[in-house]
């Protein structure tokens, strides 16, 4: 991508913005190649994985994109996994070279041994710096081909370990064309900013594959979110497209509605996914700031937002429609497609849609079919818009109808002092299953029974009796995994057995 913008002239352009730095498309390029000289000194050679455990950053987009041109496999980590998810990853990618932040050394240090294919480690800083001054650059890419594989990134895991998913050559720039072209009208002159990390199937098209491609530039921020500090980089850095998961939008909102600094006047767009992004809080969003949010649904298997909204086309509550270039729809546990307005699993498949998971056979087979990718995410599509309703496993039977935990938290988002909520079911004493939410109130002083209490009233003019939270507990924070998902297995398997 740098390659390609240099040799359209275009290599002065701003490729990256970074802690009030600027750099070019030929300043990258030179990195970029010098980064493949140095993994090529180590001997990596076409195939072998390179393990990224950096934030985001100019060396993050660099290794990525020197991995690339010598043939090796980038698989990014996230950075704020657990040391033995870390280690299992590292284990389970067969890393030949892991190129890692200084302090995330003392998280996979002590399990270099139980990673046998590890041969070196890459400090960035002070010794990614010396390695690069000391490579030769690679100017000729590799001859690698379209079903070759060409980074492998790891799911989220919101139900269990995380699983590699294997992308092809062919399919990398996909997005760019599909979401980033035709969805988001994303240009040359564009900036972007992206919440959701590199290392996160989201963040790297978002701050990496789609906004290189078409010459645009981006912020990076190597930081946690924290809404605060991303207004101020908002604020600084003048962004015209905004890239965030629902809680960070929630988070967003709930800092410019407490009177902090929430200046808004350089965006033109939002984009959404990730998770299900509550009506109440795009509308929310829109009447304080006057920007649209496009929700969608994508996965890391999928490779991005496959099903959305557009600015022509925004329905509250809904992902939209499919996205040129994908095909989508809701189906029986055969792949038959279901009536509108009932339930059933999503199906995709497109332009941008990985391979299989590496050694998981048995998963493969369950998610790949015939080129459709089963994402385990329940949905109904009306009028020609698709309406998430949660995961598959994530459904609840209540007085034998299903409820939607997406449904329910919906409902909760739009009383004003819910910061964000999670649903699950929790059996009575008879041993049915109820619906139990979890509440994070904007007020962490909030009196617990008072607020529970105005909740319950407020769903009762909003939802049939049956998908009322039976119970409401107010919580300081949602668990979640290290891209933002809440992990509702963990709240289910903390939910016991309730009057």
């Amino acid at each position: 991508m740098a390659d390609a913008a240099c040799a359209a002239g275009r290599g002065a352009d701003t490729a990256i913005r970074y802690l009030g730095e600027t750099y070019s498309y030929a300043a990258l390029a030179e990195r970029q190649d010098r980064a493949g000289g140095a993994l090529r000194s180590l001997d990596v050679a076409p195939g072998d994985r390179v393990a990224l455990i950096q934030a985001d950053g100019p060396d993050f987009v660099a290794t990525f994109l020197g991995a690339l041109k010598i043939g090796a496999i980038p698989v990014p980590l996230s950075t704020f996994a657990q040391p033995e998810e870390l280690a299992f990853m590292l284990r389970d990618c067969g890393a030949r070279v892991a190129v890692v932040d200084a302090d995330q050394l003392p998280a996979i240090g002590p399990d270099r041994l139980h990673a046998p294919a590890l041969r070196a480690v890459v400090v960035t800083g002070p010794d990614l710096d010396a390695r690069l001054v000391a490579a030769g650059p690679v100017h000729v890419p590799a001859a690698t081909g379209p079903d070759d594989m060409c980074f492998w990134q790891y799911s989220s895991g919101t139900t269990g370990a995380p699983k590699a998913v294997i992308h092809l050559h062919r399919r990398a720039l996909f997005p760019a064309e599909a979401h980033g072209r035709r969805v988001v009208g994303l240009r040359s002159d564009d900036r972007v900013y992206s919440v959701a990390k590199l290392f996160f199937s989201y963040g790297l098209n978002n701050s990496l594959v789609i906004p290189l491609a078409v010459g645009a530039s981006v912020v990076l921020d190597a930081g946690r979110f924290v809404a605060d500090a991303a207004w101020t980089v908002i604020g600084r850095e003048r962004p015209t497209v905004l890239y965030a998961v629902p809680t960070a939008f929630a988070a967003l909102l709930a800092a410019a509605e407490s009177g902090g600094p929430a200046d808004s006047a350089s965006l033109r767009l939002c984009v959404s996914a990730g998770e299900a992004l509550p009506g109440p809080l795009a509308s929310r969003w829109m009447r304080r700031f006057g920007v649209p949010i496009l929700d969608g649904i994508g996965s890391t298997e999928i490779g991005y937002i496959a099903v959305s909204n557009t600015l022509a086309d925004i329905r509250p509550g809904s992902v939209g429609r499919p996205v040129p270039g994908y095909e989508a729809k809701v189906a029986d546990a055969d792949g038959a497609a279901v009536a509108d307005g009932e339930a059933g699993t999503l199906w995709v498949r497109g332009g941008s849609t990985a391979r299989a998971y590496h050694d998981r056979p048995e998963r493969t087979a369950a998610a790949f079919r015939d080129d459709w990718v089963v994402t385990g995410d329940r949905f109904r599509v009306d009028d020609g818009h698709f309406f998430h309703l949660g995961r598959d496993d994530d459904m609840l039977k209540v007085a034998g109808q299903w409820v939607s935990p997406v449904e329910v938290e919906a409902a909760i988002a739009a009383h004003p002092a819910v910061l964000e909520s999670a649903v699950v079911g929790r059996p009575d004493t008879d041993g049915l299953v109820k619906p139990l939410a979890y509440v994070v109130p904007k007020d962490p002083g909030s009196a617990g029974d008072a607020l529970a209490g105005e909740l319950a009233e407020f769903l009762a003019t909003r939802l049939a009796g049956y998908k009322r939270p039976h119970w409401i507990e107010l919580v300081p924070e949602l668990p979640k995994t290290s891209t933002g998902k809440v992990q509702r297995y963990r709240l289910r398997d903390g939910a016991g057995t309730c009057s």
